[in-house]
């Protein structure tokens, strides 16, 4: 039986160039209780080297996902990203920290790692917190979000 006979319906289907097996690896270091489940290497017919990984099937705390070496024809976007919801300003701290690294800040919790992906770094509070227009312009002008501000905002 295949491995993707017990992932669920849908699952993210990540697209790197060459670079499958490091972001794997990065991606299980950063996410507590995560693991590599299964990979396809290439054989004789390619493509790509041979006995190299063509797809990494991994899981992230619970998300399945798969990886593929798939070349440089197509890059990460902005358009889809991952949503950690975070439980403290510690986890927000940790993951801000973990995933900008080699990537980049962006606005409103975003930050793009450095392969290229673009993930929301939220606390659980946010969606009630935002109904607040205080708030709302308060997360509109903030890199990494932080809660306490965001709590100051929303009660003013």
């Amino acid at each position: 039986m295949s491995a993707l006979e017990n992932f669920p319906r849908i699952t993210p289907f990540l697209w790197f160039d060459s670079n499958a097996e490091e972001a794997v690896d990065f991606y299980i270091r950063v996410f507590k209780n995560s693991r590599r489940l299964d990979e396809l290497r290439t054989g004789d017919g390619g493509p790509g080297p041979k006995d190299k990984p063509l797809t990494i099937a991994f899981e992230l705390d619970g998300q399945k996902f798969t990886a593929l070496n798939g070349g440089p024809a197509f890059k990460f976007t902005e358009a889809v990203s991952f949503v950690v919801r975070c439980d403290s300003q510690a986890e927000i701290d940790e993951y801000w920290e973990k995933l900008s690294a080699g990537g980049g800040e962006v606005q409103c919790g975003w930050v793009k790692d450095r392969f290229g992906l673009s993930w929301q770094i939220v606390p659980a509070r946010l969606p009630d917190l935002v109904r607040n227009p205080k708030a709302m312009q308060a997360m509109l002008q903030m890199k990494k979000l932080d809660i306490a501000e965001l709590e100051r905002a929303a009660q003013a």
